[in-house]
């Protein structure tokens, strides 16, 4: 039998859909939601990505305050500009989109945004916050993960959650929200050092791949009736595609998906929650200045 595909795309309207009428309830008190994403050079992946976020904003009723740099950008100049959003308190959410051009400190720029904004929860503050179970911004992708668990009655309590990565946008954050209280879930990280993965990821009822290569989890890594969740996002030649690539993820979705109870595909899967969730952490923002 195979899997039941999980439809994030389908989940992810329904968050935007909550987040757009809550959007509506604050405006009418007067205040509206403002995230200023910045863009720092014209990285294809990352214009893709800050123009759905645009898009998302103007879908939900938020004011876009994007803001655009050219690559020869000094890493003073955006910290400058980081500066005036955090003062501006019309600005409820900052996001910089990474990677970030090698001449500029990434670790400094994550650290000067105010942590009230810090609407992609990557803040040392934020990630202290989540660590020790305090309120904070979660990071968007680890928490689209656990709302698309939720929403699909998937029990973390007791589970046992491998997960394949170890950074500190998804593979890190994740680990740790599923061990939190409210999931309660038995949690292994597994990355490069890891000795013979396959004889760990066939222990896991809950499989999160984010290790940013494909096909990285076979259908011989997978317990049979294991939820599988597909965090990878990677671009392969296919020259009957017009972009010349295809999208893929950390798994061979097609023999993997006949082992799995619940699978996530690539694309519309775990993307869609990312921009999501965004948009929750920027209605959440705006609600703090009430």
């Amino acid at each position: 039998m195979s899997a039941v595909i999980i439809d994030g795309f389908e989940i992810a309207r329904q968050v935007r859909e909550d987040v757009a009428k809550k959007t509506a309830e604050l405006k009418a008190k007067g205040i509206t939601p403002c995230l200023a994403v910045v863009l720092v050079g014209e990285d294809p992946a990352s214009v893709s990505y800050v123009t759905g976020k645009e898009k998302a904003l103007l879908e939900v009723g938020m004011s876009d305050r994007s803001i655009r740099l050219n690559e020869k950008t000094t890493e003073k100049e955006l910290l400058d500009v980081i500066h005036t959003l955090n003062t501006d308190t019309s600005v409820h959410g900052i996001l910089v989109q990474l990677p970030l051009p090698k001449h500029i400190d990434e670790a400094k720029v994550l650290l000067a945004i105010k942590p009230e904004k810090d609407v992609d929860g990557f803040h040392p503050i934020s990630v202290g916050n989540m660590l020790i179970g305090r309120k904070s911004f979660l990071p968007c992708t680890p928490h689209g993960v656990l709302v698309l668990l939720k929403t699909m009655g998937i029990q973390t309590s007791g589970a046992h959650a491998v997960v394949v990565g170890r950074s500190n946008i998804v593979g890190k954050p994740v680990a740790v929200l599923l061990a939190r209280k409210e999931c309660n879930a038995t949690v292994t990280i597994c990355h490069t050092g890891t000795k013979d993965l396959a004889s760990m990821t066939k222990q896991a009822d809950i499989l999160i791949a984010a290790a940013g290569k494909p096909n990285t989890i076979t259908a011989d890594m997978v317990k049979e009736g294991a939820v599988v969740i597909d965090v990878g996002v990677n671009r392969i030649p296919d020259s009957s595609k017009k972009s010349g690539f295809r999208l893929v993820g950390d798994v061979d979705f097609d023999a993997v998906k006949e082992k799995a109870s619940f699978i996530t595909p690539v694309p519309r899967g775990v993307g869609p929650m990312t921009i999501a969730m965004l948009m929750q952490n920027t209605l959440e923002a705006a609600e703090c200045s009430l």
